[in-house]
C-alpha cells in the first residue's frame, strides 16, 4: 500500500456511491432479511431449477412468512411498507433468479395491486388475505398472441348473459398461469376494456405450460385459453374504468419493481466476475492486472451506480405520489439495458467458462433477454419518452 491508498477506506464494489446509507433502517432490514433468504434458501437450488424448467414452489411459504406478497398494500395481511422497500425486495430477488422476482412481482403488482385498487370490498376480502399468505397464486392475463406491445388490439371478449359474463379468447405468454390459483384477466366487452377475475376450475378454463424455453426456466410460463367461461358479475373488477388506464397502472407497478430488480442480477454478474478476474492467471498475472479488464469493470460499475440512483428516486417520487408512468419507462429501460450489457460482457469475460452453469451470467443474460422485452419492450419505453419530450404520439 502506497502513501496515496494508506488509510483510504474501501469502497463496496457493488456500491459505489454508497446508495445503502440513503436507506432508512426499515429499508435496510427489508434488504437484509430479503438478502438472507435468497442466500440460504435460492441460490443453493435455482440452477438445478433453471436446468430442469421447473418453478421452485416450496418458496412460496418463505416469500410470504417474509410478508413478500402486496408488501406494498395496507391491510389485508400485508405488510404496509414503502416504495423502496418494495424495490429493494425485488432487487435482492433478482439478484437470486428473475424468474423468482417475477413471481412475486406478478402475485403483488398484476394481481394483489388490481384487485386491493379496482375491486370490491367483497373481492378485497375473499382474496387478498389469502394471496398474501400465498394460499392462493394468481395471474395476469393482458397479453394476446397477436398483440404483444397494442393491447388494443384486444381479440379475447366478454359478453353479458342474464347476471353473468361469458369470456372467449386466449392470453399468451402468462407467468404462473399454469400454477395460479386465479387469472385477473382484461377483456374486450361492448363499452370497452373491462377486468376479470377467473379462477381455476371454472369450466372452459386451460392453462397449458408453454415448454422449450431458454429463457426464465425457473418460472412458470404459460397460456390463457377460454371456451364459453363463466363468470359471475362479482367477479368483474367494479372500479376499473372502462379501457387500458386500470391494466396499465398495474404494469406500471410491476416495472417499477422491474427496474431495481434488473440491478439485483447485474450484481450478481459482477460480484461473480470480480472474484473470477482476480483469482484467474494468465500469462503471469490476474486478469484483474489488465487494463482493458479494468476498464470493463468499471464501466460495469458505473452503469450499476447510474440504475441504483435512478431506481432510488423514483422509488422517493412514488412514495410522494409524483411518479410518472414515463419516469417509470425511463427507468426501466435504462436499467434493462444495463444489466443485459453487463451479464453480456460478463459471460464474454469469463471466457469459455461463461457458458458453464457453475457461472451466473449465462443464467440471468439468458433471463433478461425476456425481462427487457416483457411488460414494455425497450422500443415502446424509448418512444413513452420521446412522447414525454415532444408531445406527439409516434406509436
Amino acid at each position: 500500500m502506497n502513501d496515496k491508498t494508506a488509510g483510504r477506506r474501501a469502497l463496496d464494489p457493488l456500491d459505489l456511491y454508497d446508495v445503502r446509507s440513503l436507506l432508512s433502517e426499515d429499508e435496510r432490514m427489508v434488504q437484509e432479511s430479503v438478502a438472507r433468504f435468497v442466500d440460504d434458501q435460492v441460490l443453493p437450488k435455482i440452477q438445478k431449477h433453471f436446468e430442469d424448467h421447473t418453478f421452485p414452489r416450496d418458496l412460496i411459504g418463505g416469500l410470504a412468512d417474509l410478508g413478500l406478497f402486496g408488501s406494498y398494500l395496507e391491510g389485508y395481511g400485508c405488510a404496509g411498507m414503502n416504495a423502496a422497500s418494495y424495490g429493494l425486495i425485488c432487487q435482492e430477488l433478482e439478484r437470486g433468479d428473475s424468474g423468482v422476482r417475477s413471481f412475486v412481482s406478478v402475485q403483488s403488482s398484476l394481481c394483489m395491486f388490481p384487485i386491493y385498487t379496482y375491486g370490491s370490498d367483497e373481492q378485497k376480502e375473499k382474496y387478498l388475505p389469502k394471496m398474501a399468505k400465498g394460499e392462493l397464486i394468481g395471474c395476469f392475463g393482458l397479453t394476446e398472441p397477436h398483440g404483444g406491445s397494442d393491447p388494443l388490439n384486444m381479440k379475447t371478449h366478454a359478453k353479458r348473459r342474464g347476471g353473468d359474463w361469458v369470456l372467449n379468447g386466449a392470453k399468451m405468454w402468462i407467468t404462473n398461469a399454469s400454477i395460479a390459483d386465479l387469472a385477473v384477466v382484461w377483456a374486450m366487452t361492448e363499452e370497452g376494456v373491462r377486468g376479470f377475475i377467473v379462477e381455476r376450475g371454472t369450466r372452459g378454463l386451460a392453462t397449458p405450460e408453454i415448454e422449450h424455453k431458454f429463457s426464465l426456466r425457473a418460472s412458470s410460463t404459460g397460456s390463457l385459453f377460454f371456451e364459453d367461461v363463466v363468470v359471475p358479475a362479482a367477479n368483474m373488477l367494479p372500479k376499473s374504468t372502462v379501457g387500458l388506464k386500470a391494466p396499465l397502472s398495474c404494469l406500471t407497478q410491476a416495472r417499477f419493481g422491474i427496474s431495481w430488480g434488473v440491478i439485483g442480477a447485474a450484481q450478481a454478474c459482477l460480484a461473480q466476475l470480480l472474484e473470477y478476474t482476480a483469482s484467474r492467471i494468465l500469462f503471469g498475472r490476474p486478469l484483474a492486472a489488465n487494463q482493458a479488464i479494468q476498464i470493463r469493470l468499471a464501466e460495469m460499475a458505473r452503469k450499476i451506480t447510474t440504475a441504483q440512483l435512478l431506481s432510488l428516486q423514483l422509488a422517493r417520487l412514488k412514495d410522494s405520489g409524483r411518479m410518472t408512468p414515463a419516469q417509470v419507462s425511463l427507468a426501466k429501460w435504462n436499467n434493462c439495458r444495463m444489466a443485459l450489457d453487463i451479464a453480456r460482457d460478463c459471460r464474454d469475460m469469463l471466457g469459455g467458462a461463461g457458458i458453464s452453469a457453475e457461472f451466473v451470467p449465462i443464467r440471468h443474460a439468458l433471463n433478461l433477454e425476456s425481462v427487457i422485452t416483457y411488460e414494455g419492450t425497450e422500443t415502446i419505453h424509448q418512444l413513452t419518452i420521446g412522447r414525454e419530450l415532444t408531445g406527439i404520439n409516434a406509436f
